[in-house]
């Protein structure tokens, strides 16, 4: 891999980089394939961190047979680590995107609303151990709305255009879908002025080299499509506060459809009531971005990924050296290694390790090996990278990390090493009571649980915060509700 100076290298590529180093490790990969190749499709979510949330037979009986038949398809072809593996991500630590619910297919039914196949992840406040769920969401108003901030589908965010990035039978669409025509797969292309309409197009916000824009032609005819038009208006979101309005032409069937912005200015109303193209395509693929860097090599990435872009199959990972550590003590070289599942000071007899393990009780300079024992327990040189696993919920690398260092029976001295893991297990106690609704004090509503924003508690027990969406449904409506009585104003 190439050596890049990090002020050189977009923030975004840093942290896909960081998402594709620790997010989706090859334990689970591996695990999910294995699940997935003997059509164990619920084990196979489970290796991944997916909750099951769904019952196919309660389906089948609620919406009849074609439906839970579709649905039990679209299950057994579901790869849950390539869907990992394409979930939108925030910055800066490349996480996912909290309280979105995101559609991976839909069942068309005459009589009903059509149902989608969903995904959810958790609010921010509950998102320990990075996991998600599956269910079905049978439309507006149907069923109990549940305590999920956001339970609607986002059309910002929709994958059931896009089943290449979680049907194991369709990855093989990834160059197509992902590279502009014409272009060899891995060439990161914009279009330039010569290159026809794409070039009327406005200015895009900082960052643009990741926009798609050779793309968006071809994922608008598919977006129109789906609404049951062949051509027309649509709008792309450049921002937070920006969207471009643009429309799909075409002078014939025969010619291949290309976009120019609307003549007209279109009221507020009509532009948000527009197909909405979705977000994955609008950018580039930051797999595609992160090779043509450099920042991470083709061994590296998903097996189906790799495939689609026609990469050699990721390697093993390497095993790690048995002695790792040597340290100068006393004008020698010295060993540190695991000896019975502890780290050990090899080259020192155990009657001189008690004597100085007695000494530093008494307040005497410790042995340079005793000193660095105690570094590896209290501030390793990996605990970058334990961090980095918690904050992606990879609690099981981060322990094979632990032990690795310090052994599988080895106690943890205070530091911040015992402070990651004690935090991690705490959290996940947030998300589980985040799950089975049992929330106590909400973290908007001020409670103890360290949920707000900025991470400050508020001692003074009079203090009410201001209501926002991350309140749940039964708060917020009780408090918005006129019929509510204002107590400061009764005598």
């Amino acid at each position: 891999m190439a050596h890049h100076f990090t002020n050189d290298i977009p923030s975004h590529l840093l942290m896909w980089q960081r998402v594709r180093e620790y997010a989706v490790p090859p334990s689970m990969i591996e695990t999910a394939t294995a699940r997935r190749a003997v059509g164990d499709w619920s084990g196979a979510c489970a290796a991944a961190r997916i909750d099951v949330d769904l019952d196919p037979r309660a389906v089948r009986n609620r919406h009849g047979t074609d439906i839970a038949t579709s649905l039990r398809s679209d299950l057994r072809r579901l790869a849950p680590d390539l869907l990992r593996w394409h979930m939108p991500r925030i910055a800066p630590d490349g996480r996912l995107r909290p309280g979105l619910t995101l559609s991976l297919a839909r069942y068309r039914s005459p009589d009903t609303t059509p149902l989608h196949l969903v995904v959810r992840t958790p609010p921010a406040w509950a998102d320990a151990g990075q996991r998600m769920s599956l269910t079905l969401w049978e439309g507006p108003g149907s069923g109990t709305r549940g305590h999920h901030p956001h339970p609607h589908p986002d059309r910002r965010y929709r994958l059931d255009l896009h089943r290449h990035l979680w049907d194991a039978g369709r990855s093989g669409e990834l160059v197509r879908r992902s590279v502009a025509p014409g272009a060899p797969p891995g060439v990161l292309t914009l279009p330039s002025s010569g290159t026809g309409s794409p070039a009327l197009l406005p200015d895009l916000p900082a960052g643009g080299a990741s926009w798609a824009v050779a793309r968006w032609a071809a994922e608008a005819e598919l977006l129109l499509r789906d609404a049951g038009r062949t051509r027309g208006a649509f709008t792309v979101r450049l921002g937070a506060r920006s969207r471009a309005v643009l429309e799909l032409v075409a002078p014939d069937d025969s010619h291949a459809p290309t976009l120019r912005p609307l003549r007209e200015p279109l009221p507020r109303q009509r532009i948000a009531a527009l197909p909405l193209l979705p977000e994955t395509a609008t950018r580039v693929l930051p797999d595609l971005e992160l090779l043509g860097a450099g920042l991470v090599t083709a061994d590296r990435l998903h097996p189906l990924v790799a495939a689609a872009l026609g990469t050699p199959e990721p390697a093993g990972p390497a095993s790690a050296p048995d002695d790792p550590h040597q340290v100068r003590c006393r004008g020698e070289i010295h060993r540190i290694a695991l000896r019975d599942g502890m780290l050990t000071a090899v080259d020192h007899d155990p009657s001189q390790l008690r004597r100085e393990e007695l000494l530093v009780a008494l307040g005497g300079p410790a042995l340079p090996c005793l000193r660095a024992i105690d570094t590896v327990h209290r501030s390793p040189e990996a605990l970058p990278g334990v961090r980095e696993r918690l904050r992606h919920g990879d609690v099981a690398g981060a322990l094979a990390v632990v032990e690795g260092l310090l052994g599988p029976d080895a106690v943890l001295s205070d530091g911040p090493l015992r402070r990651e893991l004690e935090s991690a297990a705490d959290r996940r106690i947030d998300h589980g009571l985040f799950r089975s609704g049992l929330v106590m004090d909400h973290p908007a509503a001020g409670g103890t649980g360290g949920g707000n924003a900025s991470g400050a508690e508020y001692p003074d027990a009079s203090h009410r915060p201001r209501p926002d969406r991350r309140l749940p449904h039964a708060m917020r409506r009780k408090s918005s509700s006129r019929a509510r009585p204002r107590t400061g104003l009764m005598r």
